[in-house]
């Protein structure tokens, strides 16, 4: 049970500081915050693999879907948080 987890929260972390080093600006985020956007972009990615071939709408994806997940959910966050400023 300990395994898995700390598994996600190694996998979110390394995601998410790939996400943000290929966004462009500065995103004044965490530590916590950069693993939390790594497993949030790694199921973003896994619901749009949903779309196109099937499966179950919450799933996991690989590390390509999984990049590209955090890095949409990066920019709507970015530009939420540019809108509210």
């Amino acid at each position: 049970m300990l395994i898995p987890l700390i598994s996600w929260m190694l996998f979110g972390l390394f995601i998410g500081a790939i996400a943000r080093l290929l966004y462009p600006g500065r995103q004044d985020i965490g530590l916590f915050r950069t693993m939390l956007l790594g497993v949030a972009g790694s199921f973003v990615g896994g619901f749009v693999v949903y779309l196109f071939s099937g499966g179950t709408p919450i799933q996991a994806a690989g590390w390509i879907g999984s990049m590209l997940g955090a890095i949409a959910v990066l920019a709507v966050a970015m530009r939420r948080q540019s809108s509210h400023s």
